[in-house]
């Protein structure tokens, strides 16, 4: 991806963000001039993967496979300082833009349709070795659980939402319009907690052609300080 296509991406996500009024930490719009104040007392963010993280998932086409999130808040696994066993992020899916199926080895989340179109997710059942398996799945949506068809067609209007268990395929998108996705869950580490289904590319290659506006959290190691 090109720096100013993710420049640009940020710039619409702040927009969409305040459309919805949902208010951001500061450190979301810090620039890289402002991480050259800030001294250890802002570890956590760094440590914890904080802010923001944008993929198209190795497809070369952002806004037809990929998905841009912004960490919020999270524990550690590897960490005893850090005692939160929780995080929450927000997501903006685009206008029929598909996040890959995935599950995830250790973290249960709720998503929740903060604002904008509708939601549309399909889910699956995991086998042994991470086969994807032709069964019954138990859907839990806003404290009704009930049973579908895998691959059924779940949606989630404005407010809604469904908790992913561990284990459990998913896929989504949005219709009728870009959607701010809520994600409370355990602790999170996309470095080593993700189960892709198909073989693809998890953190972007960036060709630099302008300055950063604001650094993603798999940049933090190379960044002074």
């Amino acid at each position: 991806m090109k720096r100013s296509e993710l420049n640009q991406i940020q710039r619409n996500a702040l927009k969409l963000a305040a459309r919805f009024s949902f208010a951001l930490p500061p450190f979301v719009t810090w620039t890289m001039e402002d991480w050259q104040t800030k001294n250890s007392e802002y570890d956590e963010i760094k440590e914890n993967m904080l802010g923001w993280d944008i993929t198209d998932f190795g497809s070369g086409d952002f806004h037809k496979c990929g998905l841009l999130m912004i960490t919020l808040r999270n524990g550690n696994f590897n960490n005893p300082k850090y005692a939160k066993t929780y995080a929450e992020k927000i997501l903006i899916s685009e206008e029929g833009q598909v996040t890959p199926y995935h599950f995830h080895w250790k973290k249960m989340e709720d998503i929740i349709n903060r604002g904008g179109g509708t939601l549309v997710l399909k889910c699956y059942n995991s086998g042994e070795q991470g086969e994807m398996l032709d069964t019954p799945v138990t859907v839990y949506r806003d404290g009704r659980a009930y049973v579908v068809d895998a691959g059924s067609r779940i949606e989630l209007s404005v407010g809604e939402s469904i908790t992913l268990p561990v284990g459990q395929y998913h896929t989504f998108w949005a219709e009728g319009g870009p959607c701010l996705i809520g994600e409370v869950s355990k602790t999170n580490d996309d470095n080593v907690d993700n189960r892709f289904y198909e073989d693809i590319g998890r953190f972007p290659e960036i060709e630099e052609d302008e300055p950063i506006l604001y650094p993603l959290f798999s940049e933090y190691p190379n960044m002074p300080g």
